[in-house]
């Protein structure tokens, strides 16, 4: 089974659905989305779109509101399409350490929602102590897998924090978004000696970045594609052309993520 382990809701859900069948992909892991560039056609509606992002992240608008409105959106394509999708829940950074309503809401996601992890967290630079809050409550909450986006703004200092995370919470599965951006030659060396971490390849920098993650950590890597900024069917071909075996292959085009989430 091919599965796509990161991509955001399009609109319409057909769209995505018409992409996967197309790709060759049978599954996607699907996160909510604040906003939806899909719907500009040119750079000024690209813009005016991405801007409702920056008026969100700078509490312009109800960021609550707004992510409780991606995340009904997210569930509503789930439930739809149950058989290719399944969901990553978002939780507000909001928290402080042991605030039992941090718990509800997970909860909520689980088993309401039927969520196979956290994330996507997008936070700026010197902000990754906030995720503290939130690997406590999935450690708690059946070791449930967190996904951390570790582009920029995050610099390798960033990274390096979120590895001391990683270790702390050991039995938590958290997984590197777009590899590291720049970072992405430091962030498999650091995957490799981390036994919950996980490295997602879209956006990768290079494709000497793909075919380096996937020699030297296999059953750890994962395919994704983050669409739509990202092509899943491109994405899909450069893991094709760059693994040496039909296993590894295997591996890396779902079998990673179909463990690690128990599909």
């Amino acid at each position: 089974m091919i599965i796509d382990s990161h991509a955001h809701v399009v609109l319409p859900i057909e769209k995505h659905i018409e992409m996967m069948d197309t790709s060759g992909i049978d599954k996607t892991v699907l996160f909510s989305t604040l906003v939806h560039p899909e719907k500009s056609n040119n750079y000024k509606e690209f813009t005016t779109e991405m801007n409702k992002l920056n008026q969100i992240l700078n509490n312009e608008v109800n960021p609550l509101e707004a992510r409780l409105n991606a995340l009904e959106e997210l569930s509503v394509a789930i439930k739809q399409h149950p058989d290719r999708f399944v969901g990553f829940g978002s939780v507000p950074l909001s928290y402080s350490p042991d605030d039992p309503s941090l718990n509800e809401w997970v909860e909520k996601l689980v088993k309401e929602q039927n969520m196979k992890g956290l994330g996507e967290f997008t936070l700026g630079t010197g902000q990754i102590n906030l995720l503290e809050p939130i690997f406590k409550a999935a450690s708690d909450y059946k070791s449930l897998p967190i996904w951390v986006h570790t582009f920029h703004p995050l610099n390798l200092k960033d990274i390096q924090e979120l590895f001391l995370l990683t270790q702390k919470y050991e039995n938590v599965p958290v997984i590197y978004g777009h590899m590291g951006g720049i970072y992405w030659l430091q962030t498999i060396e650091m995957i490799k000696e981390t036994k919950n971490a996980y490295l997602d390849i879209s956006a990768f920098y290079t494709t000497y970045a793909l075919s380096l993650a996937i020699k030297e950590i296999p059953q750890r890597t994962l395919f994704s594609s983050d669409f739509p900024y990202g092509d899943p069917y491109l994405n899909l071909q450069a893991v094709k052309r760059h693994t040496s075996s039909q296993e590894v292959a295997s591996r890396v085009l779902g079998g990673n993520i179909s463990k690690l989430l128990n599909l």
